[in-house]
């Protein structure tokens, strides 16, 4: 009799349970490990306000795309549709806590920003916000929006500088850059299942293209015309800065400016000598004043001159600081630790403040928040200009205010920066590791390594300066690699500064592949 009523009950149970609809289940956070979280749901229609309270099929992520001044990853391995929802909706949460709504979001050209901007904006939306959504754009064109459309917020869907199968996202909330902590918080969000959900936000397109090359246009008027080319690397600068330098009164050739995510003729990484070789040869064919080079996603610089030599940021920023500082005497300047050792004493000649900070576009700009700088730069080619702008990097921008400088000057370009302090230095060197492998390294660098007669500082890594010359080995924060830099006064303390640097590298991992 007993055993009869219980198959009855476990019968009638089993009916419960097939009738049951897949989405009346239960949906809970069921695996947490220490470096990747596995959520549950059903995906919505990217897009369709009517699918955003469905829920999401299982989507696992990987922690170590939460970097520390973006977000980056390579699509269809550690990022995709599914995280990018959940990524807006990380982030979407956080502005409705901090009670803001309206948002911005831009996407470079590569060919998974579409289907990532359009699950990013359902996440965004699902979580409440209101979305502006721009299109292709270079990301200073977003930051630019944040502030025309007084968002104060925005997300720019870009991979930067990095290969072609790679994507991410540079965040910005109530006109703070997202970095470290906050970043990382995005993360801790959706690992503990802590995201608005049911919202209905808006959505609306508006094009600003034409409105950033006005507001540039209004501020930056040449003295005299410059022929310029202009390289894009096949990136999303390409829409835009050909014309904002035509704007300012340059004649412009434009090399590889046809938007192409596959990056087919050079990889769009001005700091790398090899992506300019091009470049240069056009400017010499052609006979132009100066070669302006562009990354990826359009906030870096590069510059060569018609002689075919490459100017390097650090260089660039001691003009910079020059023209500012004529207007704002005691100004502060942020410059990263991959700078030369000229630049401080040329700051300070010119009557300025100089500050060294840690690399990173996050980090940079929270540094000229505290400091209240009104000009930054790094090694890598950002440059932030406060005085006359907004404060955000901008390699288009940037552009037009080298050649507002260079054109107040009856020179040539490169007798202009002759003039410039210059050493014996080496572009970045890197060396590739595994996932994490690169920060494990660095801390036991910087616990280990011996340096007779340096000066140490641990802002970032370990930069070693001696009176002649300085070295550097730090963590890349968007790849798995050391990056190295060495400068000094002649090619005998370069070599002496890089034979230290060697001896202290092998000595903690003696197989490593030096390049130098």
């Amino acid at each position: 009799m007993r055993l009869a009523l219980l198959l009855a009950l476990l019968g009638a149970v089993c009916l419960w349970l097939w009738r049951r609809k897949p989405n009346e289940i239960i949906i809970e956070k069921i695996v947490t490990r220490e470096k990747r979280v596995l959520v549950k749901g059903k995906p919505d229609k990217a897009g369709d306000s009517s699918e955003l309270g469905t829920q999401a099929e299982p989507v696992d992520i990987d922690r170590a795309i939460f970097r520390a001044y973006d977000i980056r990853g390579v699509v269809g391995t550690s990022l995709d549709g599914g995280i990018a929802r959940l990524i807006g909706q990380s982030v979407g949460t956080l502005m409705q806590r901090k009670g803001l709504r309206e948002i911005v979001v831009g996407r470079d050209g590569r060919e998974s920003g579409p289907n990532l901007a359009a699950e990013l904006i359902v996440g965004l939306r699902k979580a409440g916000c209101d979305v502006i959504d721009i299109g292709q754009a270079p990301t200073p064109v977003v930051y630019f929006a944040t502030h025309h459309l007084n968002t104060g917020s925005g997300i720019a869907v870009t991979g930067s500088h990095n290969p072609a199968d790679y994507n991410g996202f540079k965040i910005v909330v109530g006109g703070e850059t997202l970095s470290g902590d906050a970043i990382q918080d995005i993360y801790a969000r959706i690992a503990e299942d802590d995201l608005e959900s049911g919202g209905n936000g808006g959505l609306q397109h508006i094009n600003v293209g034409a409105d950033y090359i006005d507001r540039i246009a209004g501020d930056v008027q040449i003295e005299r015309s410059l022929k310029v080319v202009a390289d894009a690397g096949n990136g999303i600068a390409g829409i835009v800065a050909p014309q904002v330098l035509e704007s300012i009164g340059c004649e412009v050739v434009p090399l590889y400016c046809e938007v192409d995510g596959e990056f087919p003729n050079h990889h769009p990484d001005p700091s790398d000598p090899e992506n300019l070789r091009d470049l240069i040869t056009f400017v010499q064919k052609l006979d132009a004043d100066l070669g302006i080079a562009f990354d990826g996603d359009g906030d870096r610089l590069g510059v060569v001159t018609r002689e075919g030599e490459i100017i390097y940021p650090d260089r660039l920023l001691m003009l910079f600081a020059q023209d500012v500082l004529m207007r704002n005497p005691g100004a502060s300047v942020i410059y990263d630790v991959k700078c030369t050792g000229h630049l401080a004493g040329h700051i300070l000649r010119h009557g300025g403040s100089p500050i060294m900070w840690k690399t990173g576009h996050s980090l940079i700009k929270a540094k000229m928040r505290e400091t209240d700088a009104e000009l930054a730069g790094e090694m890598s080619g950002h440059f932030f200009f406060k005085e006359r702008w907004f404060g955000f990097d901008d390699g288009i921008y940037s552009a037009a205010r080298l050649l507002e400088i260079l054109a107040m000057d009856p020179r040539e370009p490169s007798e202009v920066f002759a003039e410039l302090p210059k050493g014996v230095s080496t572009p970045e060197l890197k060396i590739a590791m595994k996932e994490g492998e690169h920060y494990a390294f660095i801390q036991r660098f910087q616990r280990e390594a011996k340096f007779e007669g340096a000066k140490l500082s641990n802002i970032d890594g370990i930069r070693a300066d001696w009176p002649d010359g300085w070295g550097l080995v730090r963590a890349s924060n968007t790849t798995p690699s050391l990056v190295l830099r060495f400068d000094a006064d002649n090619g005998e303390a370069l070599s002496r500064i890089q034979d230290a640097f060697r001896a202290q590298l092998l000595a903690l991992d003696a197989v490593l592949d030096l390049p130098f």
